[in-house]
């Protein structure tokens, strides 16, 4: 298969990483014994004239939406929408579809289909300001409703009482342009599941989340300053295995996850695991993306690290390909 590895200016915050990770993509696409190149689009009109020259025979995108914007992702509702664009010229590309992807990126839209699918998630309500909180219980916790890698998260996310959700919530609009989605505050540990593959080929492989208490300020809570600087390491499950896999099995169906997502879980009070995020374009850098680190504690081979990632780089494309009838 030739594939175009298609990123631009919000590559990094919206997908596996920055120009530096997508050459670790493409070197491993190659080392699968399929022809990569990288497309880097500055706008629509770049993205328009590279699916237009079909010179590739899939592709896989970094990007949710075209957008000039290099620090977060956005809603998008007025940019070019890559899987709308690939789904209309029956391009094949990696990844899941656009309906599942605008659900994943809106975590308001991902928590109502899971719930609706009996999926556990967080009690929650989508919030501007002047909007009627009185159904919030306290603490809750706020956060952009379609932003990643704990962007807009910090210590003040969590709030114990109305005139510090108004507060965050107005930091919210004015920071990211978007509503608030606001949760129950869960205060478990976190875990996340890899999920490779489709149908009855479909693996979740689930593994704790931890930071060493010494980053932690007030809680224990991943702010954005704690992600992609190497500080959160994941381990196996232990005892939560089977409850993690079950719970991202059931979220990968109920939203319809292809090829390769993942997906976020933490614990409640009680201690029952809970979906938190649905990760359509998951972080690829070597060694520090949890993607990586979660292969090789299930698939860890003789040659380390750097094998297992073109492996994992490897089964991404290969189940691709098989849904087109490429591979």
């Amino acid at each position: 298969m030739r594939i175009v590895l298609l990123t631009g200016p919000g590559g990094d915050a919206q997908g596996w990483g920055d120009m530096e990770v997508t050459e670790c993509v493409r070197r491993a696409c190659e080392d699968a014994g399929h022809p990569a190149r990288t497309a880097y689009v500055a706008g629509e009109a770049d993205f328009l004239r590279l699916v237009d020259s079909r010179d590739f025979d899939i592709v896989w995108s970094a990007l949710y939406h075209i957008t000039p914007n290099e620090a977060f992702i956005g809603r998008g509702a007025a940019g070019l929408w890559v899987a709308d664009v690939l789904d209309e010229r029956r391009i094949p590309y990696i990844g899941s579809d656009s309906r599942t992807m605008r659900a994943m990126i809106d975590k308001s839209r991902t928590h109502g289909i899971l719930s609706a699918a009996g999926v556990a998630v967080p009690a929650h309500a989508l919030l501007r300001s002047g909007d009627d909180a009185s159904a919030v219980s306290y603490p809750a916790f706020v956060k952009p409703v379609c932003e990643s890698r704990s962007v807009g998260i910090s210590d003040e996310s969590v709030v114990r009482d109305e005139p510090e959700l108004r507060r965050r919530v107005a930091f919210v609009e004015r920071e990211f342009d978007q509503p608030a989605l606001v949760e129950e505050f869960l205060p478990g540990d976190e875990y996340t599941a890899l999920v490779l593959g489709n149908g009855r080929t479909r693996e979740v492989l689930p593994g704790l989340v931890t930071v060493e208490d010494r980053h932690y300020r007030s809680y224990r809570i991943l702010r954005s300053d704690l992600r992609g600087v190497g500080l959160t390491r994941v381990s196996l499950a232990g005892e939560r295995t089977e409850e993690a896999r079950r719970l991202g099995d059931a979220a990968a169906e109920a939203l319809g996850c292809l090829d390769h997502t993942r997906i976020d879980m933490r614990a409640d009070k009680d201690g029952r695991l809970r979906v938190i995020e649905v990760n359509g374009i998951p972080g690829l850098k070597p060694g520090k993306s949890w993607s990586p680190q979660i292969y090789t504690l299930y698939h860890g081979s003789a040659e380390g690290e750097d094998e297992d990632y073109r492996r994992l780089i490897g089964a991404i494309v290969e189940a691709a390909g098989r849904r087109f009838g490429l591979a």
